[in-house]
């Protein structure tokens, strides 16, 4: 059984464009793809047959991925968020006391991480850490470039 996924109103018609998008032209081109590599002869030495079948294979799996979140998946409304500790949909300012620089990040699901801008998933190191956090609080958080000192400095929606 999968995990509930919270995500924002904006994610939720996101992942539910995408699906609906390759239920329909996705499974329309890979079926094409495969149907023009056939129409080439011999299966058993045809690499574009081939690849269009593990084409097909990714497009399946991305599909029961996204029937998946999308079954288990609870929208927040960010106005009903208690602000008095960092929660998921939660913008937290830190300050990596490690280089003395202030960053802020969004806290979402998986589904809606983007590093670039500014969310990052609560299943990441950092998100894991600062979960639960209030302001004025220092974590201390294993990352792959090392041990990060991080004080949570502001908690927005």
């Amino acid at each position: 059984m999968s995990k509930v996924q919270y995500l924002t109103q904006e994610g939720y018609d996101k992942l539910e464009a995408e699906l609906k998008d390759l239920k329909s032209r996705g499974r329309r081109e890979i079926a094409a793809d495969i149907a023009e590599a056939r129409a080439k002869g011999d299966l058993s030495e045809n690499a574009e047959y081939d690849a269009a079948k593990e084409a097909q294979g990714h497009l399946e799996d991305r599909i029961t991925k996204l029937e998946d979140a999308l079954a288990h998946a609870r929208v927040l409304d960010t106005k009903d968020l208690d602000l008095s500790k960092v929660r998921v949909l939660t913008t937290v300012t830190i300050l990596n006391k490690n280089v003395g620089k202030e960053m802020k990040y969004t806290l979402v699901s998986a589904n809606e991480a983007d590093f670039a801008a500014g969310k990052i998933s609560i299943d990441s190191p950092i998100g894991k850490a600062l979960l639960g956090r209030e302001i004025g609080e220092t974590v201390e958080v294993e990352v792959p470039a090392g041990k990060l000192e991080l004080e949570v400095k502001n908690i927005e929606i």
